[in-house]
């Protein structure tokens, strides 16, 4: 677990995330259903549960990737994607593109598949969004781009294209390439899924040091072994709604709810 401080005092600052009532539906299709989820600065928060009870729509409408049908999310206390004050009618008003994206670049994401720019070397794609989102002349983006892949180990492959590295490999350059853009938090989407299982593990242990040093996060992962060791908060997801959330040690060492212990019981 990790020993951040502000994950430790409930009351020490504003949440990273704060969700209230969050829907979102697809057409006729209702995702999620009124979920609420407050992350405090430095924590962890573990999202687990069946596939499509939506983990991955919870973390895309954190990001502004989907926008919400219904509620409202926070981060650092900036309700994300409309103004902070409805109008006099009521409505709330939508940000411009611009703002939106600017809200989006504090928060790094990581997602199943690396996405990175084939023709790209490592160290291009790490330099990239700081150099042309936020302006860094091209020294200093290499420097910092070198000393994180350093960070998550690869320093001796920042010439190779990712063609030439191995899935784990290309996944830590993703996450380099997030943390390029030095986010306030960071959220991960199954980073671990389409990689070998003898490859996960380097992926993880890259989690496991951010984790030790203060950053917030969010991941949505089937591996339960990571949650019960790292996550502060583990957060059970089914058919788009929060059944249980707590510490590790009583989300999955003392479930409450029957569908839990069955979900438990065919991943344990």
């Amino acid at each position: 677990m990790s020993q951040n401080p502000a994950a430790q005092n409930p009351d020490a600052e504003v949440p990273a995330i704060q969700i209230e009532g969050l829907h979102k539906s697809f057409g006729d299709l209702h995702v999620l259903k009124g979920c609420d989820l407050t992350v405090r600065p430095g924590e962890v928060a573990v999202l687990v549960g069946p596939s499509g009870s939506g983990k991955s729509t919870l973390l895309r409408c954190i990001n502004q990737l989907e926008d919400a049908t219904a509620g409202r999310i926070r981060v650092e206390g900036v309700t994300q994607g409309y103004a902070e004050q409805p109008l006099p009618d009521g409505r709330w008003q939508r940000l411009s593109p611009k703002q939106i994206a600017a809200q989006r670049s504090r928060i790094g994401m990581v997602f199943q598949r690396f996405q990175l720019f084939p023709h790209m070397t490592a160290l291009a794609n790490v330099m990239e969004a700081p150099v042309h989102v936020l302006g860094e002349p091209k020294a200093q983006a290499e420097a910092t781009a070198r000393e994180l892949l350093a960070r998550v180990g690869l320093a001796d492959r920042a010439d190779h294209y990712p063609a030439e590295l191995s899935g784990g490999q290309q996944q830590r350059v993703a996450i380099a390439r997030a943390l390029a853009m030095k986010p306030e938090l960071m959220l991960f989407d199954e980073p671990t899924s389409a990689l070998d299982p003898e490859l996960v593990a380097e992926v993880l242990a890259v989690l496991q040091d951010l984790a030790r040093e203060g950053m917030t996060m969010v991941v949505v992962t089937h591996e339960m072994g990571f949650a019960r060791e790292v996550a502060d908060t583990v957060v059970f997801m089914d058919e788009g709604r929060i059944i249980e959330q707590g510490p590790p040690a009583e989300v999955i060492e003392r479930p409450r709810s029957e569908r839990l212990k069955g979900f438990l019981a065919s991943v344990l």
